[in-house]
């Protein structure tokens, strides 16, 4: 997925999102592929060079369709945190915290099981590994919070060139 966040920085934003709907809609359109297919097709990998340049097109046009609604995906995703962190500040759940806890377990549990060999890899193990990591991101996010400024950062470093 990490070339449609090159090609349609916009759409694959939307699609990790409240708006993933629209954002699968646009996208279905321009491949000519069933808005239930439109996963399959960009995870496969065997996209067209036609294909890429139209999903350019579809995400210039979402991105007008956007700004005519006024959609701010920062502000989305900054809000959608800050009400996250409310909930958890107003009614003092422990839940969050225990969610936190099981699954950072977890995700370092497997990872050591397997590191010393107590564990056997299997597809089913690396699926709840790769979830569990998942998971444990978001956590992270939430509790220590996470910028746009930040990823940002991360993008143009990842993008430059060695001296």
């Amino acid at each position: 997925m990490s070339w449609l966040e090159q090609v349609a920085p916009t759409i694959a934003t939307a699609l990790g999102g409240p708006l993933a709907g629209l954002a699968v809609s646009a996208i279905s359109k321009v491949l000519g592929v069933d808005e239930k297919d439109v996963q399959n097709t960009i995870d496969s990998g065997k996209m067209t060079s036609d294909q890429i340049a139209q999903i350019k097109i579809a995400e210039i046009e979402f991105q007008k369709q956007t700004q005519d609604l006024g959609l701010n995906f920062e502000k989305l995703a900054t809000d959608d945190r800050r009400s996250a962190r409310d909930m958890q500040s107003t009614t003092k759940s422990h839940v969050p915290a225990v969610l936190s806890y099981g699954i950072t377990i977890g995700f370092f549990g497997i990872l050591y099981a397997l590191m010393m060999g107590y564990a056997q890899k299997s597809d089913e193990l690396m699926i709840m590994l790769g979830s569990l990591g998942s998971a444990w991101v978001a956590i992270v996010s939430f509790w220590f919070g996470s910028s746009r400024s930040s990823q940002d950062k991360d993008h143009m470093l990842y993008n430059s060139k060695p001296l």
